[in-house]
């Protein structure tokens, strides 16, 4: 079960067979259902977590009860509130499962410990963050400077495998449209 977070981990650095067993126990094998939250709106997030299967969404309410869809997790990827997990300040978005979702999780405590134990754990901690900062910045900078077509198709150039299996109205939601201008979006590309 652990196999495939160990491949992912041995891609950015070396991990020792002594190393892997002990990555492997501090990691704890979760189980959610369609719907169910990792983290709420409001909680403080003190885990963060290798999706093994399934799908997440990120959620932000606004205050007259909308959501938006603000970002997806799928397999082989990470999921967590990063600024909560850090500052342990309360989470302003839900990570919510799309589908039955198996998640292999790690306290704030074990990962901090992971980054003392493995020889090369803090140059892992700083080449994930790295490549978080770099997706973020990426997303940030696409909601202000290209309309909502450019916006999709960075969506289906991100997201490719993702586009069947996820519900039409979350990528407008994440693309930044109704559902209604999504659906002309699409089929004026497809001509």
């Amino acid at each position: 079960m652990h196999q495939d977070l160990l491949q992912h981990i041995g891609y950015f650095i070396h991990l020792s067979e002594e190393e892997k067993e002990w990555v492997s126990q501090r990691f704890i094998i979760r189980t959610y259902q369609k719907g169910d939250y990792f983290l709420r709106e409001g909680q403080v997030c003190r885990e963060a977590a290798f999706i093994q299967s399934g799908l997440l969404r990120y959620v932000l309410t606004k205050e007259d009860g909308e959501e938006l869809t603000v970002d997806f997790n799928k397999e082989q990827e990470w999921t967590c509130n990063y600024a909560s997990f850090l500052d342990k300040s309360p989470s302003g978005t839900a990570i919510q499962c799309i589908e039955p979702t198996t998640l292999l999780v790690i306290s704030y405590d074990d990962l901090q410990l992971l980054y003392t134990h493995v020889a090369e754990g803090q140059k892992f901690g700083r080449l994930i963050c790295e490549f978080l900062y770099v997706e973020a910045i990426k997303k940030v900078r696409s909601m202000y400077t290209h309309q909502p077509g450019e916006r999709y198709l960075q969506f289906l150039d991100t997201y490719a495998s993702l586009a069947q299996r996820l519900p039409q109205y979350y990528i407008s939601s994440y693309v930044g449209v109704q559902p209604p201008s999504l659906s002309r979006i699409r089929k004026r590309l497809s001509k």
